[in-house]
């Protein structure tokens, strides 16, 4: 059998081989018959040849032609990934904790480097952060929040409850001292086995998500620390981030000037950002943002507003007015014994000429009540005063007897801050009552030593607003403290049950009907002026890409809403069908 199978297949070997010979000596003959033979021929057609050879010569000249001529059809300039990208701030770098961020370069760095549990959105309304969902109680008071899947720390640790648990004991600690520890006082936190924190408060709170606002950090760095010396521990100079960016290093170029170095962080849940750095350039003076915009040593800046930022060559350089909800009023010490008299407050304010001031401050908004008709729509408005130069000076007259009436204003060194309480001496002056003017720095000096001493007879400042109506904060009597944003020391108990009404309220047309109560107390009793709405000029170099034009902003940092697409390179794309 097996002999047999050898036989055949020797066989077909040797029929294949046979083939193979013939087909070879085959091919040969048919190549010397009718290519190598007709060679001598190319002389009789060469013409035909070279017409042939010209055509496709041209057909592939065409062909680049096209490539190169419609090109920009399917390309694009546009910005890519990579690049650097430097911001100019006001103000020192003490820690890079931001929990205990206070000054606008920490609290720009905090924004860059930190992710919050909710965050301000594209349209300026309250979205999730790192939260994935939020619910809130049919009675306002238990708030359920469930963090996303999938979140990490720039180190590659993982983002979990325990960081928000440790977090909130930070804040609610006394002896921490947070910026953000009023946002949960009294407020009860636990955490579920299903992996929700349940926040109880003790009254209804309608606005309660801006609260959760604050910025979570890294249990794993700062369980060793104690809470009284948290922000003297190594993290407040290497933090591990959870951001955009993450911590590079610092360079120190002089006694009041730090380069704060940032890089994208792989990790962040939005995604890597296009830029690859970004850098803090912090300043203690707005004349030397100015003079680093100027030397173009630096990107972009939003320290720079009215007067000092139309000092900058349009040249180079883009500006970006933005409104934002914040607001500059003229607040009366109603705690100084003169001030504390309604009628006097009703003639100063009614012979101010407020639109004339207001027609130093450029393109802004008028502001005359504490409230934004962006943050709610009230059906009825209480009708302000008008100027009346002659009654107001008649009545200041007649209840100062004559005596000579003496009032410090006091104002900070920002925007057209000085122009306006300048203009507001004069008129004052105007109606026969003296005054002196003091501008400061906008610093911690200044918070420390004329806002929580109430250093002042009229404070002449801007204040945030927020996304929510929400005055609180600055009107309410527990607020008239120290430590507190009372600026005027207003204290009224209808006022304080009106506010607390409307925050703790979930029915909207009732929060409305409060709010117009509280605005008929408000223009009668006269705690504060209002001037006008803040706008944030930002001033950026015209080789870069900043935040978009859709961004709607409440504060100046929410500019930072869209930072994943910043770009301060340009390069060649293929525009997709």
């Amino acid at each position: 059998m097996k002999h047999t199978l050898k036989k055949r297949g020797q066989k077909i070997v040797k029929k294949f081989s046979r083939a193979s010979l013939k087909a070879g000596a085959e091919s040969k003959e048919h190549i010397k018959e009718n290519f190598i033979q007709r060679i001598s021929h190319i002389r009789n057609i060469r013409l035909l040849v070279f017409e042939w050879v010209l055509m496709v010569f041209a057909l592939i000249m065409l062909a680049v032609a096209q490539s190169v001529w419609f090109g920009d059809s399917y390309a694009v300039n546009t910005f890519v990934d990579g690049g650097s990208y430097i911001e100019a701030t006001v103000g020192r770098v003490n820690s890079l904790n931001p929990l205990f961020a206070t000054t606008n370069s920490e609290k720009v760095l905090s924004r860059l480097m930190f992710a919050t549990l909710v965050e301000n959105d594209y349209s300026g309304n309250p979205g999730l952060g790192l939260a994935e969902s939020l619910k809130v109680s049919e009675d306002g008071r238990v708030w359920t929040l469930k963090l996303k899947d999938g979140l990490f720390w720039s180190d590659g640790a993982p983002i979990t409850n325990e960081d928000v648990m440790f977090t909130i004991n930070i804040l609610q600690s006394p002896a921490a001292n947070s910026i953000y520890d009023a946002n949960l006082e009294n407020v009860k936190v636990q955490e579920r086995s299903n992996g929700e924190i349940v926040f109880t408060l003790p009254s209804q709170y309608s606005d309660f998500i801006s609260a959760l606002n604050f910025p979570v950090v890294p249990k794993h760095e700062l369980d060793d620390a104690s809470l009284k010396n948290i922000i003297e521990d190594d993290f407040s100079n290497t933090p591990v981030t959870s951001g955009a960016f993450k911590f590079n290093a610092i360079q120190t170029t002089d006694e009041n000037e730090r380069v704060v170095f940032l890089s994208a962080n792989e990790n962040y849940f939005r995604g890597r950002p296009m830029l690859d750095s970004f850098a803090v350039h912090t300043f203690a003076m707005k004349e030397d943002v100015a003079n680093a915009i100027k030397a173009g040593s630096v990107t972009a800046t939003a320290e720079l507003s009215g007067p000092e930022a139309e000092k900058i060559p349009a040249a180079n350089f883009y500006t970006k007015n933005s409104s934002i909800n914040a607001g500059v009023y003229a607040f009366f010490n109603m705690s100084r014994s003169d001030l504390s008299n309604v009628e006097l407050r009703r003639a100063i304010r009614q012979g101010i000429d407020i639109e004339k001031i207001r027609t130093l401050v450029g393109d802004s908004q008028a502001l005359n009540y504490p409230l934004l008709k962006s943050q709610i729509q009230l059906d009825e408005y209480p009708e302000v005063p008008g100027y009346d130069f002659e009654s107001a000076k008649n009545k200041i007259s007649e209840l100062t007897k004559d005596k000579e009436l003496n009032l410090n204003i006091v104002t900070v060194n920002s925007g057209y801050l000085p122009e306006v309480t300048k203009a507001l001496a004069e008129s004052l002056e105007a109606l026969g009552i003296k005054t002196s003017v003091s501008t400061f720095a906008e610093n911690q000096e200044f918070l420390t030593n004329i806002i929580s001493k109430r250093n002042y007879d009229i404070l002449v400042y801007n204040i945030e607003l927020g996304s929510d109506p929400d005055p609180l904060a600055y009107y309410h009597s527990s607020q008239a403290t120290a430590s507190g944003l009372n600026l005027s020391y207003y204290r009224s108990a209808l006022v304080d049950d009106l506010l607390i009404g409307a925050r703790e309220t979930m029915d909207q047309q009732l929060r409305e009907k409060k709010y117009e109560s509280f605005l008929d107390y408000w223009v009668s009793d006269v705690p504060a002026i209002g001037l006008y709405q803040l706008n944030m000029t930002y001033i950026y170099n015209k080789n870069v890409r900043a935040f978009g034009n859709d961004v709607r902003l409440v504060t100046a940092l929410d500019r930072f809403v869209d930072v994943t697409d910043w770009a301060s390179v340009k390069g060649t794309k293929n525009k997709t069908p």
